[in-house]
Order: C-alpha cells, then sequence, then structure tokens
C-alpha cells in the first residue's frame, strides 16, 4: 500500500495534451495511483487509445476531443467530464507546441500559435476549471512548466517566452486563489526525450550540451515524473501552492560540471 496522502482513489483528472509524450505518461500516473482520469487532446483516434490505457489500469475514462484554443470546447469538456464523474478535482496542463528558428525570421504567425496553445490556452483551461473549482472550494491545477521558464535556450524564443509566462501564470493564479482550496502549481521537466523533441536532441551539439549541462549526464524518462506528479496533484500537497517542481537531473543547479 502506498502513503495514504499519495491516494487518488475517487478523483477525477483531466489532461489536456494527454496523448502522448509526458501528457500521457502523466495521465498513466495518476491512473496507477486511482485516480479516473480524462485524457484529452485534439485527434480523436489518439484520444481514444490514451483512454484505452487509462481503462486497461482498471481505472474510468471519457475519450472526449478537445483545442486550447476554444474555450467552447473547453466548457464542453468540462460538462461532459462532470456528467460521468460529477467534479473534477484535478486539472494538468499539457498541451504544448514549439518550433526552433532564428527570431529576426521567426514569423508572427508561429509566434502567435505557440502563444496561443502554451500560454493563453494555459490560461483559459485554468479558468474554465478553476471555476469550478472554486466553486467546490478545492481543486489541484499542475501547469507544464519548462527549464526555459528559468534559462534562455538557443532559438527558441517564442517557447521561452510562453513557458516564462506559464510561470509567472502559475504563481498569480496560486496567490489568487489559494483562499478558495485551489492549489496552482507548475511541473518543469528537465531534458526527457520526447517525440517532439527527438529531432534536436538525438545525436546533435544540442543534446551534447544538454548532456554536459546535466549532472546526472543522462535524459529523464517519462515515468520519472510520475511521483512529482502524484505528489501535487495529492492531499500531500495540501500547502504547496505557488510552486515550480523541477524534475532535471541537476541541470538548473549546475555551474562546472567537471
Amino acid at each position: 500500500m502506498g502513503h495514504p496522502l499519495l491516494e487518488l482513489k475517487d478523483k477525477t483528472a483531466v489532461v489536456i495534451g494527454g496523448t502522448s509524450g509526458i501528457g500521457l505518461a502523466l495521465t498513466r500516473a495518476l491512473a496507477q495511483a486511482g485516480a479516473n482520469v480524462v485524457p484529452t487532446g485534439r485527434r480523436a483516434e489518439q484520444v481514444r487509445a490514451a483512454a484505452s490505457a487509462v481503462e486497461a489500469l482498471g481505472r474510468r475514462s471519457l475519450a472526449p476531443t478537445c483545442d486550447v484554443t476554444d474555450n467552447s470546447s473547453l466548457e464542453h469538456l468540462l460538462q461532459l467530464v462532470c456528467a460521468a464523474f460529477g467534479s473534477v478535482e484535478i486539472l494538468v496542463n499539457c498541451a504544448g507546441r514549439t518550433k526552433r528558428m532564428p527570431t529576426l525570421q521567426f514569423p508572427d504567425s508561429d509566434w502567435d500559435a505557440i502563444l496561443e496553445t502554451n500560454l493563453n490556452g494555459t490560461l483559459r483551461a485554468c479558468r474554465v476549471f478553476g471555476r469550478h473549482m472554486i466553486e467546490r472550494h478545492y481543486g489541484r491545477i499542475i501547469n507544464m512548466g519548462s527549464l526555459s521558464s528559468f534559462v534562455g535556450l538557443y532559438e527558441v524564443a517564442a517557447y521561452c517566452a510562453s513557458k516564462g509566462a506559464v510561470a509567472a501564470l502559475t504563481k498569480s493564479l496560486a496567490v489568487e486563489w489559494a483562499k478558495f482550496g485551489v492549489c496552482v502549481n507548475a511541473l518543469v521537466p528537465g531534458v526527457l526525450r520526447t517525440d517532439m523533441n527527438a529531432a534536436l536532441l538525438d545525436g546533435t551539439e544540442r543534446g551534447r550540451e544538454f548532456l554536459l549541462r546535466t549532472p546526472m549526464q543522462r535524459f529523464g524518462q517519462l515515468d520519472e515524473l510520475a511521483g512529482a506528479t502524484v505528489f501535487l496533484a495529492s492531499e500531500a500537497a495540501s500547502f504547496v501552492t505557488g510552486h515550480l517542481l523541477v524534475v532535471d537531473g541537476g541541470f538548473l543547479a549546475s555551474g562546472v560540471n567537471q
């Protein structure tokens, strides 16, 4: 038996962007800790596959699609989940996108699209689900930060700007909603190899530099985010809000590594 404060039985979690990469790993982690989990994203077949993964772990799920750039889509998602489960205790915001290009050449349309998903999409989901949580005087919101919430990364200025903003938004909402029993935190993964960043990391100078700057000298595994996520989603984190929980193999602590 695990620690009772880390048990998520009878809790319902919604994971936006929960169908691949980090989001899918967090979907599984929450289900393994006992939650009913609704993973969602824009592509119906990926949503169905992620919901099946939850059910395979013995939990209940649904398979609605959702687009964080559309507020009505988020409202509809909340209504569907409440109709099936009664309430939502946990929201994880994993929808994200990035593009690498020198900033002087970066098209406005790409800049806007990245901010629209990573920052505005996170805000929209926080507002829609946060209102529900405030009414119930209970909630756990976990946003997705990044190393670039703290340090600059080369030629991904839009992504860095969006993730710096997500860090500030997380703290602002934490301060605003603390009195309503809603804890708002962010998970900050270090360098994990996912489908989204594999081309940037595999056998590249950038990948080698990340390894050089990571004291553990390896990329993280997706399942190494599970414990931090379950903690932030649980009763164990009842006095934790406005915090950015970094899981990075020592990257941000690192000055000189040899």
